[in-house]
């Protein structure tokens, strides 16, 4: 049975990697590039959607904050790029920086401005737990959407439009195949980095953090810097998320850091598989397609997407990618 469920998961797992990596050229062959478009937004959902799991699915932190990090990673993209087609430098700022398009230069500090912001939160929301800790990073999510509408010198509610995406040496992120496969590459990265984070000695305690925090504790470990190092992790990765949306769609706003944008993953985390790593990836590609195709029929798609998730949640234990490689499956 298990070496069943081995196969059967490897057939998932390659069968979905071979579908990513050849979209592009069977776009192409059928004369549909907007394909590649809408994948490239699932695969950018999908990293967020995997960094939500690390802390809900492994470490029973469930947030509906974390499009605070999402967004914060989009802004700063967006606030380089004014300030780049402005010609201005950060003058606000207790630095003074110019703005930039370097890829090289505006990621890094997403995920690094992502992070700390994430250390900030988390700090302050790892003393509370259960609802309590629902509510509190929604309230901060909530203050960051509200203090980025109030910055009128970044268009305030309407955001920034950006001119042109990041640029990379030796890379064309201005073409769309270039930039799926980027993104791709970096959403693998990350969710090798989660798989073995989540295997590792780290991993386990963060587990046992889940089960039984209390009896974790006496055993000696700190589980509160064990938690608040994952929740930072988590935030680091969704920033990046949000720095690639943001170069997506070429267009940052409030709405990033929308609650509902984090009820969105969250869903996304719910429908895949909560604590799988692999089915967040399929959650966020089952959400996003089913939006794009009955968005077609009508404009109440939702009502649709209401039943399935709860048939879902009642019959498919591990989530959707539960079902497709056995309902035994084992938390990653």
């Amino acid at each position: 049975m298990l070496k069943l469920l081995t196969q059967r998961r490897l057939l998932v797992l390659s069968s979905g990697l071979l579908i990513l990596l050849l979209l592009p050229v069977v776009a192409l062959a059928i004369g549909d590039p907007y394909l590649v478009t809408l994948f490239t937004r699932i695969v950018i959902f999908a990293l967020a959607a995997v960094s939500l799991d690390l802390i809900v699915g492994f470490g029973g932190m469930v947030s509906l904050g974390h499009t605070a990090f999402f967004g914060m990673g989009a802004y700063v993209v967006g606030i380089f790029a004014f300030h780049l087609q402005d010609g201005s430098p950060f003058a606000s700022w207790p630095f003074v920086l110019d703005g930039s398009d370097n890829a090289l230069l505006v990621w890094p500090s997403a995920i690094l401005l992502s992070g700390l912001m994430a250390a900030v939160i988390g700090a302050l929301s790892l003393r509370t737990t259960g609802m309590q800790f629902i509510m509190i990073t929604l309230a901060f999510a909530q203050m960051l959407y509200y203090f980025f509408i109030s910055l009128e010198v970044y268009g305030g509610d309407d955001g920034i439009s950006m001119w042109s995406r990041s640029q990379l040496p030796t890379l064309n992120l201005g073409n769309d195949t270039q930039f799926y496969y980027l993104c791709l590459t970096l959403l693998l990265l990350f969710l090798f980095f989660s798989w073995r984070l989540v295997e590792s000695r780290f991993g386990r305690v963060i587990r046992g953090a889940r089960e039984n925090n209390l009896r974790m504790h006496s055993l000696g470990f700190p589980t509160y810097r064990y938690q608040l190092v994952c929740f930072i992790i988590a935030g680091a990765g969704a920033g990046l998320a949000g720095a690639l949306m943001a170069n997506q769609s070429e267009f940052v706003s409030p709405n990033l850091l929308h609650w509902t944008q984090s009820g969105e993953i969250l869903i996304m985390v719910l429908l895949g598989g909560m604590g799988t790593l692999f089915g967040p990836i399929l959650g966020a590609a089952v959400l996003l397609l089913m939006e794009e195709i009955l968005a077609a029929y009508t404009e109440h798609w939702l009502v649709f997407l209401g039943p399935f998730l709860i048939l879902v949640v009642l019959f498919a234990k591990h989530g959707l990618y539960g079902l497709l490689v056995g309902q035994e499956v084992n938390r990653d």
